[in-house]
């Protein structure tokens, strides 16, 4: 299955919103999932259920108390400002990027490209693994596919894989038996649960 980026749009305004999606649809170069939110009392419990990849929002209609809390609860979510007009320098550097309504189709293209593609060069660094990465180390070793980790911790296809390639970066480890002996080792699972998966991997 074809795997995707997953974009949270938080936009009451119709004309606005319509205009962000499209290009995203459109001219991204990558297969992409788009999650239109116009209501934000709703927002939280959203985020919650569909854990986007990236969340494009009007600075103006969160406030930087807002976003601190957002970032909490999302694990490794992306923050990209939405701007319609001059926002406090001090609001976005909360953000991860930034986009206009001013900016053309390739630009905001290229810029959410760019953020997806450091979400995986950010986790390169040396550093503990988290325990987003832990659970999927798990699935991986319990012989679960990209699609069943996904559905199983209610990720995108995509991220699944993201988080793959920075485990392999952070662990120098690059096949599923690798990762089953360092997580029987460390004491993420019990041999008795992964004795299948070791036998299928094998074969």
């Amino acid at each position: 299955m074809k795997s995707s980026l997953k974009i949270a749009v938080v936009e009451p305004s119709l004309i606005i919103r319509n205009g962000i999606v499209s290009v995203l649809r459109r001219q991204l170069s990558l297969p992409v999932e788009i999650i239109e939110i116009t209501d934000l009392t709703r927002l939280a419990s959203i985020l919650s259920c569909r854990k986007p990849d990236i969340l494009v929002v009007d600075p103006a209609l969160l406030g930087v108390f807002s976003l601190s809390q957002i970032r909490k609860e999302a694990n490794g979510m992306k923050c990209v400002a939405l701007r319609h007009t001059a926002v406090d320098p001090v609001v976005l550097k909360g953000y991860d990027g930034e986009i206009t309504i001013y900016d053309t189709a390739e630009s905001i293209c290229e810029k959410i490209e760019k953020l997806s593609e450091s979400s995986a060069e950010a986790s390169l660094q040396e550093g503990p693994l988290t325990d987003r990465e832990k659970e999927i180390i798990t699935g991986v070793v319990k012989g679960w596919t990209n699609k069943q980790i996904a559905d199983k911790l209610c990720l995108s296809t995509y991220t699944v894989i993201t988080h793959r390639r920075n485990i392999a970066a952070k662990l120098q480890i690059h096949s599923a038996a690798g990762l089953t002996i360092y997580a029987i080792v460390n004491h993420f699972v019990d041999i008795n649960e992964v004795k299948g998966s070791i036998y299928r991997q094998e074969k």
